[in-house]
This record gives structure tokens, sequence and C-alpha cells, in this order.
């Protein structure tokens, strides 16, 4: 039984493909296109998903679609069609034709060239089996918080075996989701992908204000809430948030690339610490209906790992688990599942030890390329050991190491496959990596990768984590500037060695140089960029960032290494790029 499972035509559209109840591959289109959030059919993915299954078109047994899109059709009629942004009217324009319930269907067959069955399941269906069915538990409470699926936002559940039962839900416009991207874009932030931003720069602030937030969102009884709308205009305007927000706040919304100011700081700490405890209010609710010691998030509010790790302390489960690619992405899994086990009646259950379930690429391919550029790398393709040492003492003289191995995660953090590797003992290394590498604000902080059974010897964490999904504090005897945010937390990658040999291998060496196990480990991109996927992706990113390293496989190549010309040829190649274009920063994207 071969399924493909699809989420697009939102953002972050991606592909996985389940062959008899086993994922076996999953990608997002975005890392093929070049074009990050990439909204549209996901056609390389799904040519990927085909090809790493070594399967035709003739051999799909159905393809699963990860919403209704006639009850999205009837949410998106009440609330009527929004006018054009200022900005990006053409691509508004584009959007609005996906109004006909009937195109999705109808696209995906045109350019995907399928004849299988098409089924469809609810958006939060789609989000809660994607965490559940992945999870390794018998049974769970589920709860799942996006912006909005069909009507759904916030959805209360219970797992047990294979049946998922949706007991709850808030519906549209009352949204969390919405909630924070509102306030993201009053940030100066772009919604649908600059939240992250927002709970980066929390924790620089004070929670001055707090009472400003509660008045944009008030509690119900048990799982329900409600956004008081004056202060919205997601509905029918050119924004996220109406003039009576920038008079509750008394500020007008920050210019994007403007100075951040203390008070953008405050807002956005008041922002997250309001969020944090709704979701620990709602959860608590939650455990009341369901006796499981599980909990499974998924959505794209569960992406946030500031609120995932206050859930796991502080909340009444015992067990959390947070699907690595828990936003729109990872619906395509939970639609592969539940398409699976209507069709077979088998389960699709299972564990997830990691995501590296994208594409991976030879010594002999990566060996090819490196020979037609002109690069003559070190080899350590025969040597693991040899490659380790070295990228440890080139990591424990403080210089910086892009590193390319196996197969490309699926989600949005790097965990090893497609990665930044650092020194966290630097105390420079966090400007330096913001400012000149990632070109990025200089406020990101940078998660940790440490050798998962001495984690608690560095991280007040309670269970092993894989996925980069939830902070905690820094308990080191090792001072480390590198990966410590402000508050003095971080988002450890716990590793298994079983899982990520090549990498333990790193962590190992690092700590017998500078006897610490630990390294920052942030994704292989440039700012606007998605993370790269190919070893030609992995080229250009080094050759145009000021990285000193990459290691792709076995190959090892210093930046002296590089033809003198390669830069200016990469960034010329770069700026022709007609497939770089973003959604709309100012409104989210309901369509």
């Amino acid at each position: 039984m071969n399924i493909v499972g699809i989420s697009a035509f939102y953002h972050d559209s991606s592909c996985c493909l389940l062959r008899d109840g086993r994922l076996v591959a999953a990608a997002s289109e975005e890392r093929f296109s070049r074009r990050k959030h990439d909204p549209g059919t996901p056609a390389e993915a799904f040519a990927f998903c085909l090809r790493q299954a070594g399967l035709s078109l003739a051999d799909l047994d159905a393809v699963a679609y990860y919403e209704e899109p006639r009850h999205k059709l009837a949410r998106q009629l009440w609330a009527g069609v929004p006018q054009a942004p200022e900005e990006g009217d053409a691509a508004w324009s584009r959007d609005l034709a996906w109004l006909d319930a009937d195109l999705a269907e109808d696209t995906l067959r045109r350019r995907l060239g399928f004849d299988a069955p098409f089924l469809t399941f609810p958006h939060h269906l789609s989000h809660a089996a994607s965490s559940y069915a992945f999870s390794g538990f018998d049974d769970a409470a589920v709860l799942t918080v996006d912006g909005v699926g069909e009507w759904a936002t916030t959805s209360y559940g219970q797992a047990s075996g294979d049946a998922i039962d949706l007991f709850e839900e808030v519906r549209f416009p009352h949204s969390l989701g919405l909630l924070y991207a509102t306030v993201t874009a009053y940030l100066g932030f772009r919604v649908n992908g600059g939240e992250y931003k927002v709970m980066g720069l929390a924790p620089y602030g004070q929670p001055r204000f707090i009472d400003q937030i509660c008045q944009l969102v008030g509690m119900g009884d048990d799982g329900q809430f409600a956004l008081n709308l004056r202060y919205f205009d997601f509905l029918t305007g050119r924004r996220m948030f109406s003039p009576e927000l920038c008079e509750l706040f008394g500020q007008p919304a920050r210019p994007a690339e403007s100075a951040i100011e203390p008070f953008h700081r405050d807002v956005a700490r008041s922002l997250q610490l309001v969020l944090e405890e709704i979701l620990l209010e709602k959860v608590a609710y939650l455990h009341r209906r369901v006796g499981s010691q599980n909990l499974c998030l998924a959505g794209g509010v569960a992406l946030n790992c500031v609120a995932n790790g206050r859930i796991h302390r502080e909340g009444p489960f015992r067990h959390l688990f947070v699907q690595p690619a828990a936003g729109d992405a990872g619906g395509c899994l939970g639609a592969a599942v539940l398409a699976h086990q209507k069709l077979t009646h088998r389960s699709a259950r299972q564990s997830l030890p990691h995501v590296a379930l994208g594409p991976s690429f030879s010594l002999h391919e990566i060996g090819l390329l490196l020979r037609d550029t002109e690069i003559e790398p070190e080899d350590f393709s025969d040597r693991p050991q040899h490659l380790a040492d070295a990228v440890a003492e080139r990591l424990a003289a403080r210089r910086t190491v892009a590193w390319f191995q196996g197969a490309m995660e699926f989600g949005p953090r790097a965990l090893g496959q497609r990665s930044i590797l650092a020194n966290p003992l630097d105390p420079e290394i966090r400007r330096r990596l913001n400012r000149d590498v990632k070109k990025r604000e200089a406020f990101r902080p940078f998660a940790p990768c440490v050798l998962a059974d001495q984690a608690h010897l560095h991280f007040r964490l309670s269970q092993a984590s894989p996925f980069m999904l939830e902070t905690c504090t820094v308990e080191s005897p090792l001072a480390l500037p590198g990966i410590t945010h402000v508050d003095g937390s971080a988002r450890p990658q716990t590793v298994d060695g079983a899982v990520l040999p090549h990498l333990a291998a790193v962590l190992r060496a690092f700590e017998a140089q500078t006897g610490c196990p630990l390294l920052v480990n942030t994704s292989f991109n440039l700012r606007g960029e998605p993370i790269v996927c190919t070893p030609f992706d992995a080229l250009s990113c080094f050759a145009r960032s000021s990285l000193d390293t990459l290691v792709m496989e076995g190959f090892l190549i210093d930046r002296q290494q590089l033809p003198s010309h390669w830069p200016e040829l990469l960034e010329h190649w770069q700026g022709a790029d007609s497939r770089r274009r973003d959604i709309s920063r100012q409104l989210y994207t309901f369509v």
C-alpha cells in the first residue's frame, strides 16, 4: 500500500510517502524551489518521494490531502474575500483562485499526474494524527493549536489505539495563532515566519503590557477563548491589526527592519507570557478531560518551544511529544496515516527516531560536483574518525563549520544533517554567527546539540529532546555563552550516537579536545533562504557566507580552497533566480 500525503496551497507545501504504513520519505517544496515557505504545488517534493521509494505514478494506491477544501471554502465565504494588500497584489489575486473548492484536487492531479483516489481529511485531525501516530504512545491527550484550518483554530482530543476523537474546538476567527501573528505583524516581523523572532526577542523585555495583551483575548469556559475583534483586521483589511491596537499600546506599528526599542521587547515578552499562561490553563483542562499521562501537540503554535518547555515542566502531563514538523508542513504526515488506516484497517502508528527523510547524495555525486568546480577537497571518506578529529580541531580553534551529512531533515529545525556547527565556549560566536554568517538580527539565539548521555550534566531536561522543540534551563559547570540565551535558557538537541553517528563522533572528538560535549547547532542557510538541500545549495551558501569550513559527507573544504572567482559567480546566479519570492509579510494568508 503506497500512499502520498500532501499539504499545499497555504504555506510550507510538503509531501510524504507511507509504504505499508511505514514513513519512508518526506520533504517540503521550499527546499527544492529555494522559495522560503513555498505554498505552491509540491511537484519536486512529490517527485522526490516517488524516487526515494522506487515508485512510479501507477504504483500509488491513494493521495491524501491534509484538509477539507469545501469546509474551508465555507469559512472563506463566511469571512468574505479580503481586499488585496498594498504589496503582493499579483500573488493575492493568484491565491484567490483557491476559493474554488475543487481546484486543489484538480490542480494536484493535473500538475502531478497521478490517477489514484484522492482522499481529504479535516485539517486539525491531520495535525492530531501527525503527532499521535509518530509519538510511540499507546494513548494520549491531543492538543492542536494553529492559525486556522477549515474552521477550527484549537482542538482538544483523546487518542487510544488507532482512534482519535477531537471532542472540542475553538472556531475561527478566535485563534491563538492569529493573536500571535497579529502582534508579530505589529512588531514589524513577517507573519507566517517571523513569530519565532518574537519568541526569541521576548526574554530581552519586561512584561509591562500584560493588561493590554489580555484585552486582546478573553478566557471562556473549558477549552474556549475569544479574541476581541475590535483590535484585529485580518478578516477584511489590509493588515492583521486595526488602528485600535496601535491606540491600545500607545505607539504605531514598528516599520520592518527598523530599530528594535525596549518597547518592542516588552510587547514581545508580554505576548509570549500570556500565550504560555493560556496554554497552561487549557492543558490543565485537557488533562481533567483525558486521564492519560501523555500529551501530543501539533499545529504551528506547537513550534513555540518556550511554551512547550513550560507545558512539560509545569503542566499535568508526564510525557510530551511534539511532532517535529508541527506546522502545516507536517499535516501531510497525518493525512497519509489517516488514509492508510481508512483503506487498510491497519495501524500506521510508529515511533520517530529521526526526521532524516529527505534527499541524500553519494560521495560519487558530491565528488563529481567538486571536480567540475575546480575545488580540491581533503578526502576523509575512508577515515571517519580522522574527519571527526579534523572538524573538532577547527571548532576548538573557534572556526565555523557547515555540516552536510546524510538525508535532509523534514521540518524547520537543522538536526545534524544540514547544520552549521560552532564552538559554544566562544563568547563572540553568537555575534559573529548572527552578523557575519547568518546575516540576521543580533538578538536571535542559537541552539546546542549535546551527547544524549551527558545532557543531564548541562541542562535541566527530564527526557530526551532529539528534535529541538523544548527550551530548558542551562545548568552546566561550563560557561556556554554561545548557546545560553539572555534568560539562562537553551533549546537543546540530544544526540544519540546510534541515530546520528557522524555528529556524535564530532561531539566526542570536541569533548576530547576541549572538555565540552556540546556544540552550537544552527540551520545551514542564510537569512531569507530555506535550509540547503543539495550539494550545490551547500556550496553556494558556503561561498556566499563567511563560514570557515564546509564538510559534505567525507569531503572537507576550507575557505581558502575556494577559487577566487566563485563568490562573484554565485552572487550573479543568485541575483538571476526569479523564483525567490516570499508570501506577503503583512497579512496572514488564509486562502
